[in-house]
């Protein structure tokens, strides 16, 4: 079983022994040992993942990693987040998913208007399983916390990921006082109801609603 920690905040080190991890193309920093990389193609499990990621133009290059050894990971000196999956699913937008463990099931997941909202399409990559995944952010992340009756609302340039029983649905914070210059200037936001966790970071990505 691949061992996954951090080497300072922006760096991922894997300790392999013999097993394999799934990697953005091109993230590989240094390694220690006997090391094998292949490029797989489409970035998803299966023809469906392959196929939707073409129709979506969600591109995500991932190479395979396999051996003896410790392996570095890092892309843009943006902030690495460990994640342990224990059985549930992880949707994480494309661009900031760095690393996960070969045994984890990745693939595609519908977003809708979410999706338009970021910029990122209508499809968002979709990992299940057991074991760890990396994701990125720019800025350290915050890990926000939904409880039933506590609903929350995120940017969506600054959402990266979430876990657990999560609906999702896309909200207008555009209001009167926002249209003649008192509002807070954020136009569109998800939100986020049921339970589960929201990963946010500090730094927004720009949008297709943008600011008012």
């Amino acid at each position: 079983m691949a061992q996954f920690r951090l080497q300072g905040s922006r760096v991922l080190a894997v300790d392999l022994a013999g097993d394999a991890v799934k990697a953005r193309n091109g993230s590989m920093v240094a390694y220690s040992g006997q090391m094998s990389f292949k490029k797989l193609t489409g970035g998803g499990d299966g023809l469906r993942g392959m196929v939707t990621r073409r129709l979506t133009g969600e591109q995500m290059a991932v190479m395979e990693v396999k051996g003896q050894g410790t392996c570095y990971f890092a892309d843009r000196a943006t902030e690495v987040n460990l994640v342990r999956l224990n059985g549930e699913t992880l949707y994480v937008e494309a661009d900031n998913l760095l690393c996960t463990e070969a045994t984890l099931r990745t693939g595609t997941s519908f977003t809708g208007l979410h999706g338009a909202a970021s910029g990122n399409g209508l499809f968002t990559t979709k990992v299940e399983g057991q074991g760890w995944a990396a994701v990125m952010s720019n800025g350290p992340a915050i890990v926000l916390r939904v409880a039933q009756g506590m609903p929350l609302r995120v940017d969506p340039g600054a959402y990266i990921a979430h876990t657990g029983r999560l609906d999702r649905s896309f909200k207008s914070g555009a209001g009167f006082s926002t249209f003649i210059g008192e509002g807070g200037g954020e136009a569109v936001q998800i939100e986020f109801t049921g339970d589960g966790l929201v990963y946010v970071q500090p730094s927004e990505r720009s949008t297709v609603g943008g600011d008012v």
